[in-house]
Protein backbone atom coordinates (compact mmCIF):
# COMPACT_ATOMS: atom_id res chain seq x y z
CA UNK A 1 0.00 0.00 0.00
CA UNK A 2 1.18 3.49 -0.82
CA UNK A 3 -1.15 5.74 1.16
CA UNK A 4 1.27 8.50 2.09
CA UNK A 5 0.24 9.94 5.45
CA UNK A 6 -3.31 8.59 5.13
CA UNK A 7 -3.29 5.20 6.78
CA UNK A 8 -6.24 5.11 9.17
CA UNK A 9 -9.54 5.77 7.44
CA UNK A 10 -12.86 6.43 9.16
CA UNK A 11 -15.55 5.23 6.73
CA UNK A 12 -19.01 6.66 7.43
CA UNK A 13 -21.82 4.96 5.51
CA UNK A 14 -21.71 1.21 4.89
CA UNK A 15 -24.58 1.06 2.40
CA UNK A 16 -24.96 -0.56 -1.02
CA UNK A 17 -22.00 1.39 -2.38
CA UNK A 18 -20.14 2.06 0.85
CA UNK A 19 -19.73 -1.61 1.74
CA UNK A 20 -17.78 -2.67 -1.39
CA UNK A 21 -15.84 0.61 -1.42
CA UNK A 22 -14.75 0.18 2.19
CA UNK A 23 -13.91 -3.45 1.40
CA UNK A 24 -11.52 -2.28 -1.33
CA UNK A 25 -9.72 -0.12 1.23
CA UNK A 26 -9.38 -3.05 3.64
CA UNK A 27 -8.05 -5.21 0.81
CA UNK A 28 -5.55 -2.48 -0.09
CA UNK A 29 -4.15 -2.54 3.45
CA UNK A 30 -5.66 0.60 4.93
CA UNK A 31 -6.78 0.58 8.57
CA UNK A 32 -10.53 1.06 8.23
CA UNK A 33 -12.87 2.00 11.07
CA UNK A 34 -16.47 1.85 9.89
CA UNK A 35 -19.68 3.39 11.15
CA UNK A 36 -23.22 3.29 9.82
CA UNK A 37 -26.54 4.63 11.08
CA UNK A 38 -27.67 1.01 11.14
CA UNK A 39 -25.29 -0.24 13.89
CA UNK A 40 -25.39 -3.88 12.86
CA UNK A 41 -24.01 -3.07 9.40
CA UNK A 42 -20.66 -1.77 10.63
CA UNK A 43 -20.32 -4.71 13.00
CA UNK A 44 -21.14 -7.17 10.26
CA UNK A 45 -18.72 -5.45 7.89
CA UNK A 46 -15.88 -5.71 10.42
CA UNK A 47 -16.69 -9.36 11.02
CA UNK A 48 -17.03 -10.37 7.38
CA UNK A 49 -14.51 -8.06 5.69
CA UNK A 50 -12.14 -6.66 8.30
CA UNK A 51 -11.19 -3.49 10.08
CA UNK A 52 -12.95 -2.16 13.15
CA UNK A 53 -16.53 -1.11 13.85
CA UNK A 54 -17.29 2.03 15.83
CA UNK A 55 -20.32 2.66 18.03
CA UNK A 56 -20.73 6.25 16.83
CA UNK A 57 -19.34 8.69 14.28
CA UNK A 58 -17.06 10.46 16.74
CA UNK A 59 -15.46 7.20 17.84
CA UNK A 60 -14.85 6.22 14.22
CA UNK A 61 -13.17 9.54 13.43
CA UNK A 62 -11.04 9.90 16.54
CA UNK A 63 -7.41 9.20 15.58
CA UNK A 64 -8.14 8.87 11.85
CA UNK A 65 -6.01 10.45 9.14
CA UNK A 66 -8.93 10.78 6.73
CA UNK A 67 -12.70 10.54 6.95
CA UNK A 68 -14.82 9.23 4.08
CA UNK A 69 -18.52 10.04 4.04
CA UNK A 70 -20.87 8.37 1.55
CA UNK A 71 -24.44 8.97 2.67
CA UNK A 72 -27.87 9.38 1.02
CA UNK A 73 -28.01 13.21 1.02
CA UNK A 74 -26.16 16.35 2.10
CA UNK A 75 -28.58 16.58 5.03
CA UNK A 76 -27.22 13.28 6.33
CA UNK A 77 -23.67 14.55 5.83
CA UNK A 78 -24.45 17.64 7.92
CA UNK A 79 -25.79 15.42 10.68
CA UNK A 80 -22.74 13.17 10.51
CA UNK A 81 -20.29 16.09 10.68
CA UNK A 82 -22.14 17.48 13.68
CA UNK A 83 -21.99 14.08 15.37
CA UNK A 84 -18.22 13.90 14.79
CA UNK A 85 -17.77 17.10 16.77
CA UNK A 86 -14.32 17.74 18.20
CA UNK A 87 -13.12 14.33 16.98
CA UNK A 88 -12.50 16.09 13.66
CA UNK A 89 -9.02 17.31 14.47
CA UNK A 90 -6.72 19.74 12.71
CA UNK A 91 -4.81 18.13 9.85
CA UNK A 92 -7.50 15.59 8.96
CA UNK A 93 -8.88 15.27 5.43
CA UNK A 94 -12.59 14.74 4.81
CA UNK A 95 -13.36 12.96 1.52
CA UNK A 96 -17.05 13.61 0.83
CA UNK A 97 -18.23 10.91 -1.60
CA UNK A 98 -21.96 11.52 -1.29
CA UNK A 99 -23.83 12.60 -4.42
CA UNK A 100 -24.68 15.78 -2.59
CA UNK A 101 -25.59 19.40 -3.17
CA UNK A 102 -22.54 21.45 -4.24
CA UNK A 103 -23.57 24.58 -2.34
CA UNK A 104 -24.05 22.58 0.86
CA UNK A 105 -20.62 20.97 0.43
CA UNK A 106 -19.01 24.38 -0.02
CA UNK A 107 -20.54 25.37 3.31
CA UNK A 108 -19.19 22.23 4.98
CA UNK A 109 -15.74 22.96 3.54
CA UNK A 110 -15.70 26.52 4.90
CA UNK A 111 -16.77 25.33 8.33
CA UNK A 112 -14.09 22.63 8.41
CA UNK A 113 -11.36 24.91 7.06
CA UNK A 114 -11.87 27.20 10.05
CA UNK A 115 -10.92 24.21 12.21
CA UNK A 116 -7.89 23.23 10.14
CA UNK A 117 -9.64 20.31 8.45
CA UNK A 118 -9.45 20.03 4.65
CA UNK A 119 -12.30 18.70 2.50
CA UNK A 120 -12.66 17.45 -1.06
CA UNK A 121 -15.76 16.09 -2.76
CA UNK A 122 -15.39 12.83 -4.65
CA UNK A 123 -18.69 11.34 -5.85
CA UNK A 124 -18.54 8.16 -7.88
CA UNK A 125 -20.12 6.53 -10.91
CA UNK A 126 -20.19 2.89 -11.91
CA UNK A 127 -22.65 1.20 -9.60
CA UNK A 128 -22.23 -1.67 -7.18
CA UNK A 129 -20.46 -3.97 -9.66
CA UNK A 130 -17.66 -1.51 -10.34
CA UNK A 131 -17.47 -0.64 -6.65
CA UNK A 132 -16.74 -4.30 -5.98
CA UNK A 133 -14.05 -4.46 -8.66
CA UNK A 134 -12.48 -1.13 -7.70
CA UNK A 135 -13.17 0.34 -11.14
CA UNK A 136 -15.30 3.33 -10.19
CA UNK A 137 -15.09 6.67 -11.96
CA UNK A 138 -14.44 9.35 -9.34
CA UNK A 139 -15.14 13.04 -9.95
CA UNK A 140 -13.06 15.30 -7.73
CA UNK A 141 -13.60 18.81 -6.46
CA UNK A 142 -11.29 20.76 -4.16
CA UNK A 143 -7.84 22.24 -3.88
CA UNK A 144 -5.21 20.39 -5.91
CA UNK A 145 -3.01 19.66 -2.89
CA UNK A 146 -5.88 18.06 -0.98
CA UNK A 147 -6.94 16.04 -4.03
CA UNK A 148 -3.38 14.79 -4.48
CA UNK A 149 -3.19 13.88 -0.81
CA UNK A 150 -6.18 11.57 -1.24
CA UNK A 151 -4.89 9.94 -4.44
CA UNK A 152 -3.78 6.57 -3.05
CA UNK A 153 -6.96 6.17 -1.02
CA UNK A 154 -9.14 6.94 -4.02
CA UNK A 155 -7.16 4.67 -6.36
CA UNK A 156 -7.99 1.74 -4.11
CA UNK A 157 -11.63 2.30 -5.09
CA UNK A 158 -11.54 3.71 -8.61
CA UNK A 159 -9.57 3.58 -11.84
CA UNK A 160 -10.66 6.88 -13.39
CA UNK A 161 -9.97 9.90 -11.20
CA UNK A 162 -10.75 13.30 -12.71
CA UNK A 163 -10.18 16.60 -10.91
CA UNK A 164 -12.93 18.80 -12.36
CA UNK A 165 -12.63 21.98 -10.29
CA UNK A 166 -13.01 23.56 -6.88
CA UNK A 167 -14.98 22.21 -3.94
CA UNK A 168 -18.45 21.09 -5.06
CA UNK A 169 -17.43 20.68 -8.69
CA UNK A 170 -17.27 16.89 -8.40
CA UNK A 171 -20.83 16.77 -7.11
CA UNK A 172 -22.05 19.12 -9.84
CA UNK A 173 -20.43 16.85 -12.43
CA UNK A 174 -21.98 13.74 -10.86
CA UNK A 175 -25.45 15.30 -10.86
CA UNK A 176 -25.11 16.27 -14.51
CA UNK A 177 -23.86 12.78 -15.37
CA UNK A 178 -26.92 11.26 -13.71
CA UNK A 179 -29.19 13.74 -15.47
CA UNK A 180 -27.89 12.42 -18.79
CA UNK A 181 -28.20 8.82 -17.57
CA UNK A 182 -31.78 9.41 -16.43
CA UNK A 183 -32.73 11.01 -19.74
CA UNK A 184 -31.15 8.17 -21.73
CA UNK A 185 -32.99 5.52 -19.73
CA UNK A 186 -36.32 7.28 -20.08
CA UNK A 187 -36.15 7.83 -23.83
CA UNK A 188 -34.81 4.31 -24.31
CA UNK A 189 -37.79 2.84 -22.45
CA UNK A 190 -40.19 4.77 -24.66
CA UNK A 191 -38.35 3.76 -27.84
CA UNK A 192 -38.49 0.07 -26.87
CA UNK A 193 -42.22 0.32 -26.16
CA UNK A 194 -42.86 2.00 -29.52
CA UNK A 195 -40.88 -0.73 -31.26
CA UNK A 196 -42.61 -3.55 -29.40
CA UNK A 197 -46.05 -2.20 -30.31
CA UNK A 198 -44.89 -1.99 -33.93
CA UNK A 199 -43.88 -5.65 -33.79
CA UNK A 200 -40.15 -5.45 -33.08
CA UNK A 201 -38.50 -7.67 -30.48
CA UNK A 202 -37.17 -5.41 -27.66
CA UNK A 203 -34.14 -7.66 -27.11
CA UNK A 204 -33.24 -7.45 -30.80
CA UNK A 205 -33.79 -3.69 -30.66
CA UNK A 206 -31.25 -3.44 -27.83
CA UNK A 207 -28.71 -5.35 -29.94
CA UNK A 208 -29.29 -3.03 -32.89
CA UNK A 209 -29.04 0.09 -30.72
CA UNK A 210 -25.76 -1.15 -29.25
CA UNK A 211 -24.34 -1.41 -32.76
CA UNK A 212 -25.74 1.96 -33.78
CA UNK A 213 -25.79 5.62 -32.79
CA UNK A 214 -28.66 5.12 -30.34
CA UNK A 215 -26.33 3.27 -27.96
CA UNK A 216 -26.04 4.55 -24.39
CA UNK A 217 -25.32 3.17 -20.93
CA UNK A 218 -28.90 1.96 -20.53
CA UNK A 219 -28.87 -0.01 -23.78
CA UNK A 220 -25.52 -1.51 -22.85
CA UNK A 221 -26.01 -2.31 -19.18
CA UNK A 222 -29.62 -1.96 -18.10
CA UNK A 223 -32.40 -2.89 -20.51
CA UNK A 224 -31.59 -6.56 -21.08
CA UNK A 225 -30.04 -7.08 -17.66
CA UNK A 226 -32.67 -5.47 -15.45
CA UNK A 227 -35.77 -4.53 -17.48
CA UNK A 228 -36.38 -7.29 -20.01
CA UNK A 229 -35.31 -9.80 -17.36
CA UNK A 230 -37.89 -8.17 -15.03
CA UNK A 231 -35.28 -8.18 -12.23
CA UNK A 232 -35.23 -4.41 -11.57
CA UNK A 233 -32.33 -4.79 -9.14
CA UNK A 234 -29.39 -2.80 -10.50
CA UNK A 235 -28.55 -1.59 -7.00
CA UNK A 236 -29.23 2.16 -7.31
CA UNK A 237 -32.48 3.55 -5.95
CA UNK A 238 -35.07 5.43 -7.96
CA UNK A 239 -35.34 7.93 -5.11
CA UNK A 240 -31.61 8.62 -5.35
CA UNK A 241 -31.88 9.20 -9.09
CA UNK A 242 -34.66 11.73 -8.47
CA UNK A 243 -32.43 13.42 -5.90
CA UNK A 244 -29.47 13.61 -8.28
CA UNK A 245 -31.53 14.94 -11.17
CA UNK A 246 -33.00 17.52 -8.80
CA UNK A 247 -29.47 18.58 -7.82
CA UNK A 248 -28.62 19.01 -11.50
CA UNK A 249 -31.65 21.28 -11.92
CA UNK A 250 -30.54 23.26 -8.87
CA UNK A 251 -27.14 23.78 -10.46
CA UNK A 252 -28.97 24.94 -13.57
CA UNK A 253 -30.96 27.47 -11.57
CA UNK A 254 -27.87 28.69 -9.73
CA UNK A 255 -26.11 29.31 -13.04
CA UNK A 256 -29.12 30.89 -14.72
CA UNK A 257 -29.25 28.14 -17.36
CA UNK A 258 -32.63 27.45 -19.03
CA UNK A 259 -33.30 23.70 -18.74
CA UNK A 260 -36.73 22.84 -20.19
CA UNK A 261 -35.89 19.25 -21.18
CA UNK A 262 -34.07 18.54 -17.92
CA UNK A 263 -37.05 19.91 -15.99
CA UNK A 264 -39.42 17.57 -17.87
CA UNK A 265 -37.08 14.64 -17.26
CA UNK A 266 -37.00 15.41 -13.54
CA UNK A 267 -40.79 15.69 -13.31
CA UNK A 268 -41.26 12.33 -15.03
CA UNK A 269 -38.81 10.60 -12.67
CA UNK A 270 -40.46 12.27 -9.67
CA UNK A 271 -43.88 11.16 -10.93
CA UNK A 272 -42.61 7.58 -11.21
CA UNK A 273 -41.30 7.82 -7.66
CA UNK A 274 -44.81 8.67 -6.41
CA UNK A 275 -46.60 6.15 -8.63
CA UNK A 276 -44.30 3.19 -7.96
CA UNK A 277 -43.77 3.91 -4.26
CA UNK A 278 -40.67 3.92 -2.04
CA UNK A 279 -37.78 1.49 -2.19
CA UNK A 280 -37.75 0.96 -5.95
CA UNK A 281 -34.62 0.36 -8.01
CA UNK A 282 -34.07 3.09 -10.59
CA UNK A 283 -34.54 0.59 -13.42
CA UNK A 284 -38.15 0.21 -12.28
CA UNK A 285 -38.64 3.56 -14.03
CA UNK A 286 -39.43 1.47 -17.11
CA UNK A 287 -42.61 0.37 -15.34
CA UNK A 288 -43.78 3.98 -15.31
CA UNK A 289 -43.55 4.12 -19.10
CA UNK A 290 -45.17 0.69 -19.30
CA UNK A 291 -48.14 1.83 -17.25
CA UNK A 292 -48.67 4.81 -19.54
CA UNK A 293 -48.74 2.42 -22.49
CA UNK A 294 -50.57 -0.41 -20.72
CA UNK A 295 -48.07 -3.01 -21.87
CA UNK A 296 -44.96 -4.59 -20.32
CA UNK A 297 -41.69 -4.84 -22.21
CA UNK A 298 -40.48 -8.28 -23.17
CA UNK A 299 -43.77 -10.14 -23.06
CA UNK A 300 -46.52 -7.83 -24.17
CA UNK A 301 -48.46 -8.53 -20.96
CA UNK A 302 -50.91 -5.94 -19.78
CA UNK A 303 -49.69 -4.01 -16.73
CA UNK A 304 -51.74 -3.17 -13.68
CA UNK A 305 -53.49 0.12 -14.01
Amino acid sequence: MSGGSLRRIAFIGIGNMGWPMAARLVQAGFDVVSFDAAPERAGRFAQEVGGEAADDAASAVRGADAVITILPTSKHVAQALEAMGDALAEGMLVIEMTSGVPTATRGFSEMLAARGVAMIDAPVSGGVQRARSGELAIMLGGEAAAVQRADAVLRAMGTTLTHVGGIGAGQAMKALNNLMSAAGFLIGSEALLIGQRFGLDPAVMVDVLNASTGMNNSTQKKFKQFVLSRRFDAGFGLDLMVKDVSVALEVGRDTGTPTPFAALCREMWASAQVLLGPGQDHTAMAQFSERLVGEALGGGNRTEG
